[in-house]
């Protein structure tokens, strides 16, 4: 072989091993090595009908809808080609006349028993069944025999009804609850005729995933409670955005009819949430339409909130800042909040606050998230985490703050593509799938990793390829600071590794990374509190933050409230924290503006307006505007777009996100700026005597929060507040489960009932956060780095 013919053949591109070349419909396609017939002839525009396949379960070949003559050498058959892999040189024909007459067959089938009530069906005019009848059934059926009837509707949920005669047996609801979601509480029952869908005797199907089953459900025979008789297809009308419920970012679809918010589904976005919502990001729209919500500023004049004009509102907020201005100087205004609104909000405020006002006491959390110097790691997206050899947990319940990110982490495991190595207070929702689960007390993170490392098959693990470390806030009743402990901990054991920040509150790292953080020589959250119950902060500017309700230290929060002397609320509700402001400008809710949110990731997406805002309602950036004006500045926008394009200009790293880009970009755009990344710092725990527990304070999904305590649907689900004690220190105090204690810290004294939890680590006492019953929060201090409490019985 000459030179030349050698470079030649250097230069030619090298045939993919993993393309197989098939005809389907008498064309030549390339699909890949393990693709299914099904998704393989949908990818080049031939749809096969079919029932039970859904792309992101497995496939089990149960309704026969997608029968179809498949050639592999020795002549065409009909085979199922959801269960059926592409091969080099396969023949398929999905349009034969043997294919035709099997679904005509299945639709017949299906339809001998299945009720004709298609006119009060949920589902009809989006239903599968009924348009796989039209475009593949026989047109006429020859079972005249009467339909049977059951009981309807069955309620398998709070949030779920089963109408049993319209169930198609496509095993899609069982194989969601168990290969996605992990609660197989639902599942088919009987034998034969008598098959059916059911739950487990006297256990409801009790998931916080279960309106996906819903959704995918090809018939109506699983509708939600909230939706239900509402509207008809035809009449919704619909636009693609962003869940803000938590920070992972999942889109979805947002449904409107006659200007109303009435119902979210889910958007396959394979980066982020493969379609699936949590049951509290789908249903608590209803917040959105509550009678409850602010129409209009108010302004307190005597003593009393009053409803009042834009005009006055802003004017007499004008004054306010100025008035503190002269008292205090800008140094003695402080703006909270900011994480529940959109990048476009955050940036105008951090503007009008830093650029307009002066201040730099500029904080986005409530004490209530992690340091927000974790975004200053080298950031990992989702995917990474969910492919990644070994994940390392120091973090949150997932299950309970970030229930997709907890999907796709399970996903990771179950299909042993990871190993998890959690480090947990108590048991989450994934310990069941964890590699390794090395249970530590508060305050000791550091150690606790640091140990982990010398374990010899730890550390071949951490060494076997890429590493994520997903951090966050695991207890509120230590110091934010012990995660970054962790953290730094962890890069020393698997140096190179990626950080996914699990940081929860709806558009926290937008709000961080749009420059709602200190300025220089500004005070963080906890700083911002001590120096206003002292006196030091002339006016407190709340931006859709509630310090009462969302503080882990309600003493300190109240202190805040009462020694700020003019506060200004920016809601959607009158919150505990915006009832007693001196004025209160009514915000827009999602739904009702448009802009973008940035995930956990780093990812750039939509958010969508549908709805008229209620009321008089503004969105944030807007009101933002207003009042820089009112001050004296100009932060040169009049519109969303703008400050879209104001942000791609001007914040480090998201230049790519312009309002072109992001239209085309279905899946968002990563975008990342740039904070100094956490530094690690020693803790000094003080010893405890031997009836003392250390204090775990967590989230549940469901708590006191605006969206679930204003969605009747959802508000009931809050599971109450108790101390959680192992079953061995329940007996050790003297007590019972149910029986009620006494929880003493050093700050206050409470009277909890006691649940006997064997996910608590011996020693310590867990009690979920914002809950309806006695507030936890009373006996915090912030500013300890753990809480050690006394559990007596009584």
């Amino acid at each position: 072989m000459t030179s030349t013919e050698a470079d030649t053949q250097a230069e030619s591109p090298q045939p993919d091993p993993n393309a197989v070349r098939l005809t389907i419909n008498g064309r030549e396609v390339v699909a890949r090595k393990g693709d299914l017939v099904i998704a393989a002839a949908q990818r080049v525009g031939d749809y096969i009908p079919r029932f039970c396949y859904h792309e992101r379960m497995s496939s089990v070949g149960m309704c026969r809808m997608c029968l179809v003559d498949i050639d592999t050498g020795r002549g065409p058959a009909l085979q199922p080609s959801c269960m059926i892999t592409v091969a080099p040189d396969m023949v398929v024909d999905t349009q034969s006349s043997s294919a035709r007459r099997a679904q005509e067959g299945v639709i017949e089938l299906l339809l001998a028993q299945h009720p004709l009530d298609c006119p009060v069906c949920d589902k009809g005019g989006e239903c599968p069944l009924q348009d796989q009848a039209f475009s593949h059934g026989p047109g006429e059926s020859r079972y005249i025999e009467e339909k049977r009837h059951f009981e309807k509707p069955i309620p398998i949920s709070d949030l779920v009804l089963l109408d049993r005669e319209r169930c198609i047996l496509c095993d899609r609801c069982t194989r969601f609850a168990d290969e996605v979601a992990g609660d197989a509480l639902i599942h088919f029952s009987s034998r034969g005729n008598n098959t059916q869908i059911t739950t487990f005797p006297d256990e409801p199907f009790a998931s916080y995933f279960s309106g996906n089953t819903v959704q995918i459900c090809p018939v109506g025979a699983l509708t939600a409670k909230p939706y239900r008789f509402k509207a008809r297809p035809w009449d919704l009308e619909q636009t693609e955005s962003t869940c803000t419920t938590c920070a992972v970012g999942c889109r979805t679809v947002v449904q409107s009819s006659h200007d109303e918010l009435l119902r979210y589904q889910g958007v396959d976005s394979d980066p982020v949430n493969w379609g699936w919502l949590c049951d509290r990001g789908r249903f608590n729209f209803e917040a959105v339409n509550s009678r409850d919500r602010l129409s209009a500023p108010m302004v307190r004049v005597d003593d009393e909130l009053q409803p009042t004009t834009w005009n006055a509102a802003l004017a007499r907020a004008g004054e306010l800042i100025s008035e503190a201005k002269a008292a205090g100087g800008a140094g003695s205004i402080a703006v909270l909040g900011g994480a529940r609104g959109t990048n476009e909000d955050a940036y105008a405020w951090a503007r009008l606050a830093h650029d307009v006002i002066g201040t730099p006491h500029v904080y986005p959390q409530m004490g209530d998230g992690a340091e927000i110097n974790l975004l200053g790691f080298d950031r990992a997206t989702i995917d990474e985490a969910a492919n990644a050899s070994t994940i390392i947990l120091i973090a949150p319940d997932l299950k309970e703050e970030l229930p997709v990110l907890y999907l796709r982490l399970r996903d990771a495991a179950q299909k042993r593509r990871s190993r998890i190595i959690e480090f947990a207070q108590k048991g989450s929702g994934l310990s069941p799938y964890a590699w390794k689960t090395i249970e530590y007390q508060a305050g000791n993170i550091t150690e606790a990793v640091r140990s982990a490392g010398k374990n010899p098959v730890i550390a071949t693990q951490i060494e076997k390829g890429d590493v994520v470390i997903v951090a966050g806030r695991a207890n509120l009743a230590e110091h934010p600071l012990e995660v970054g402990n962790g953290v730094v901990a962890a890069l020393q054991l698997a140096q190179g590794a990626k950080v996914l920040p699990a940081l929860r509150r709806g558009n926290i790292v937008g709000a961080i990374e749009m420059g709602l953080i200190p300025g220089t020589d500004g005070m963080h959250v906890l700083e911002i509190a001590e120096a206003a119950a002292a006196g030091k902060i002339e006016c407190l500017i709340l931006l859709g933050c509630d310090p009462l309700a969302d503080f882990p230290d309600t003493d300190l929060a109240r202190r805040m409230m009462a020694g700020a002397p003019r506060i200004i609320a920016i809601d959607t509700f009158l919150t505990k924290s915006s009832s007693p402001a001196d004025v209160v400008l009514a915000a827009a809710a999602y739904g009702e503006k448009s802009g973008t949110t940035t995930n956990i990731e780093g990812r750039v997406t939509t958010v969508s307006e549908k709805v008229t805002p209620r009321g008089t309602s503004r969105p944030d950036w807007m009101i933002a505007v207003e009042l820089a004006e009112r001050l004296g500045g100009d932060l040169g926008v009049s519109s969303v777009d703008d400050l879209t394009e104001a942000i791609a200009a001007n914040v480090a790293g998201f230049g790519a996100a312009t309002v072109a880009a992001l239209r085309v970009a279905r899946d968002g755009i990563v975008c990342k700026g740039s904070l100094p990344a956490a530094t690690a710092r020693v803790s000094t725990i003080d010893e405890r005597n031997s009836y003392d527990y250390r204090l775990v304070v967590s989230r549940k999904l469901y708590d006191n929060a605006v969206g679930t305590s204003k969605s009747p649907s959802l508000a009931h689900l809050a599971p109450g507040s108790h101390v959680h004690l192992h079953p061995l220190d329940v007996e050790r105090v003297g007590s019972t489960d149910g029986a009620d204690v006494k929880v003493t810290s050093k700050r206050a004294s409470m009277v909890f009932s006691v649940v006997a939890d064997r996910t608590v680590v011996r020693g310590t006492a867990w009690v979920p956060f914002n809950q309806p019953g006695p507030s936890i929060s009373e006996l915090i201090d912030s500013n300890d780095v753990v809480t050690d409490v006394r559990v007596e019985s009584f």
